[in-house]
């Protein structure tokens, strides 16, 4: 244990004093859990180049030329995926200007689209990056019920890169999100039988739309509820091309749910779904992943009675596609780590409870293809750990995203930096 504290200490000097570049690089001697075929491998590498990996498992030798890291042991693990944020589109949640995630009022709902407001210089995505997450999905959300808090959907998601980038890689119009439950059915009117009865409303009249499209344009169809911009934006929902987001943490609203998603052709994705444990295998069956905190378990609502630590565990061993999220959607986004470990805890098996901060939300996402795993060809999204990546104490010795070495540091650390006791006698007067 001694020889790996010394190890890391070490490779911690050498990458602190190694510039970020995009250049080929080999990462050996490491304990890789690859979240992929290869699965976990005692002592492997990985090698990238080109923002890309080029080879990652057991025997794999560094190319000429590559900068060498000496993980030392270390374990290495895909960069973690947070499934529901508002990074880089709120600062502070009490600051209305700061705030770009959400609208009110009934003029745009579907059609919101979160990538305009997007601020690349939140001090907030370095934070989350030192927690070892490297994307991002950013959610619009609506304002409160009570508040003209919006129309039906709260709008389109995005998926960013935690690069700091000018465009932060965004991959727009990811989902679209829908909120059930005691809040959804507050907008439509106060039950959750006239939500459900407008959600049925609105999308036949997507339909309608989707097919006499040129006679909306001549003025010969009927006036309809929605909005153009609404319209369009939920045509790619009713034809199973965008996911439906939809909160929902109630058994029985779960249930309504997935009918209106089996009505629907929809691709839904629950997010919530405190009471889903009731009703695993009916979630598994119909193909609904779930992005939830494991965390939850107190009934501090009605609609959460029935809410269990246990939750993540049987949702997995019933073979639903799980994503943990953190403990908030901004200032707290890189305690979805612990999370799973709280998860691990309760029943849900380790490689599970990883899975769920990497492959499982690229799958969930439809991005999995080039992100949530360490295999040949998918972006170089890496970690690596000073320890355990679900125990509190262990923090990222280095994080790479496209390829390119992240800094390791935040406005907080700087701040504490610079105001500490010991920086303040240093500073010259």
């Amino acid at each position: 244990m001694r020889r790996l504290r010394k190890g890391l200490l070490a490779l911690a000097l050498v990458l602190a004093a190694t510039p970020a570049l995009a250049e080929p690089v080999a990462i050996v001697n490491a304990r890789l859990f690859t979240m992929g075929p290869a699965g976990e491998v005692s002592n492997g590498a990985v090698v990238i180049d080109g923002g890309r990996i080029l080879a990652a498992g057991a025997g794999v030798a560094p190319p000429r030329g590559a900068r060498v890291i000496d993980a030392a042991g270390a374990i290495v693990t895909p960069g973690l995926i947070a499934g529901s944020t508002a990074l880089g589109a709120v600062e502070v949640n009490t600051v209305r200007g700061t705030v770009d995630n959400r609208v009110g009022g009934k003029k745009l709902s579907a059609a919101f689209d979160v990538r305009y407001g997007l601020n690349p210089r939140s001090t907030l995505i370095p934070v989350a990056r030192l927690g070892g997450v490297t994307r991002a999905v950013v959610m619009p959300d609506y304002g409160a019920p009570d508040e003209d808090g919006g129309g039906l959907f709260a709008g389109q998601a995005a998926l960013i890169a935690l690069d700091g980038s000018p465009d932060l890689k965004v991959a727009p119009g990811l989902a679209m999100v829908l909120d059930l439950g005691e809040d959804g059915a507050a907008r439509a009117g106060g039950a959750r039988g006239a939500e459900f009865v407008a959600l049925r409303a609105a999308f036949d009249e997507v339909r309608l739309y989707a097919r006499r499209r040129a006679d909306y344009e001549r003025g010969e169809l009927r006036e309809l509820s929605l909005p153009r911009e609404d319209l369009e934006a939920l045509i790619p929902v009713l034809e199973g091309r965008r996911r439906l987001i939809v909160g929902a943490s109630r058994e029985a609203d779960i249930r309504q749910a997935l009918k209106l998603a089996r009505d629907y052709g929809l691709k839904i994705v629950l997010s919530g779904a405190e009471e889903g444990w009731l009703l695993a295998d009916e979630i598994a069956a119909a193909g609904a992943p779930v992005l939830l905190n494991p965390t939850s378990n107190l009934p501090t609502r009605f609609e959460t009675l029935a809410a269990s630590f246990r939750n993540a565990a049987r949702l997995r061993q019933a073979g639903v596609e799980i994503a943990i999220l953190g403990s908030d959607g901004t200032h707290r986004v890189r305690e979805m780590r612990y999370n799973a470990g709280i998860a691990v805890a309760r029943g849900l098996p380790y490689a599970d409870a990883l899975r769920a901060l990497t492959l499982g939300p690229a799958r969930i996402f439809g991005v999995a293809d080039r992100l949530g795993s360490l295999e040949p060809g998918k972006a170089a999204d890496l970690v690596i750990w000073s320890g355990d990546p679900l125990e509190p104490a262990s923090q990222p010795v280095a994080v790479f995203i496209a390829g390119v070495e992240q800094p390791l540091t935040s406005r907080p650390l700087l701040l504490r930096d610079r105001y500490s006791p010991g920086a303040a006698l240093a500073r010259p007067e």
